[in-house]
């Protein structure tokens, strides 16, 4: 049941990285907490898989750094892609 604490956590943390991350206006506003909730839950559920019991603090620490570790650069490198297919598709359709 405290997965449900580390999904929560992960969604809360994916949407702060989505508000942090330049150009937000090119994805989804879904796609951060979406982002940060399934990495929190996973690497929870393979913690726990691995033996890793709710008293240690490694469990608890890994639902904080898997969303940060894995949402920013995520959402850095989406936004940059973006970014220059738009630059690409005014150049080749000559608009601005």
């Amino acid at each position: 049941m405290q997965i449900i604490l580390a999904i929560i956590v992960g969604a809360v943390l994916g949407l702060a990285a989505h508000f942090l991350v330049a150009h937000r206006s090119t994805r989804g506003v879904v796609i951060g907490p979406a982002l940060g909730a399934f990495a929190a839950g996973l690497v929870w559920t393979i913690l726990t898989w691995a033996g890793v019991g709710i008293d240690s603090v490694w469990l608890w620490l890994s639902m904080f750094v898997a969303p940060v570790v894995v949402t920013y650069p995520v959402l850095v490198v989406l936004a940059r892609m973006r970014v220059a297919h738009d630059a690409s598709e005014r150049a080749r359709l000559r608009i601005g």
